[in-house]
């Protein structure tokens, strides 16, 4: 099985290495444009329910909330 895998690969890679470098380059963006948009998204929704949980676990008092400064967020 890995043999095969390996005997694959390598005949892509020769492929690819035997193209024009204009070509080769819009295949390697093609792949890694959307594989590296998709680790984003899922990077940040992971961090975003991290600090959701966070959030719930520790919620701040109300007395807190008051006399923390609005640092710039807000109405303008």
């Amino acid at each position: 099985m890995f043999d095969g895998v390996a005997r694959w690969w390598d005949g892509f890679e020769l492929w690819l290495a035997q193209q024009w470098f204009p070509l080769q380059f819009v295949l390697v963006v093609a792949v890694l444009l959307p594989i590296c948009a998709a680790a984003t998204w899922l990077l940040r929704r992971g961090v975003d329910l991290a600090m959701n949980v966070a959030g719930r676990l520790r919620p701040g008092r109300a007395d807190e909330q008051a006399a923390r400064p609005d640092r710039g967020r807000g109405r303008s």
